[in-house]
């Protein structure tokens, strides 16, 4: 049994991959089959099995969930009584709700079963940067 942290450095909203440190973490610990356990500690962030060769699907991504829960001072949230971190807070921790917060992929001859397309993302629901950790746990 292995466990790391990993940081991830976002821009703002949008998805950023970190599937190349999830495999260096896999290879370094020379486990033949085994489960990883990715869990965000986060509650305005989510984490993603998604398309890696398109970036257009990144960005459909994003404006879908955008236009799903918009800043909180767009009429359409006025509903919303969670405000004090800002308009983006609150539609973050709505995002965050709908998508997983923890992912588990199998381990099979030293590797991740990931599909070809498949990429680890970490989904950044909030505007400003952010230093967001994740943990990784190999079984």
């Amino acid at each position: 049994m292995r466990q790391t942290r990993l940081t991830v450095e976002t821009r703002g909203a949008g998805l950023y991959e970190f599937t190349d440190a999830a495999v260096r973490f896999v290879r370094e610990a020379a486990v033949e089959a085994g489960l990883l356990t990715l869990f965000v500690r986060h509650t305005s962030c989510s984490l993603l099995i998604q398309e890696n060769a398109d970036p257009d699907v990144r960005r459909d991504l994003a404006a879908f969930f955008a236009r799903l829960a918009p800043p909180a001072d767009d009429p359409a949230m006025a509903y919303l009584t969670h405000r004090a971190e800002g308009p983006d807070d609150m539609p973050a921790h709505i995002k965050a709700a709908l998508l997983p917060a923890s992912l588990s992929i199998p381990v099979s001859g030293g590797r991740l079963a990931l599909g070809t397309w498949q990429g680890l993302y970490l989904f950044e629901h909030r505007d400003h940067p952010h230093r967001r950790e994740v943990v990784l746990h190999l079984a």
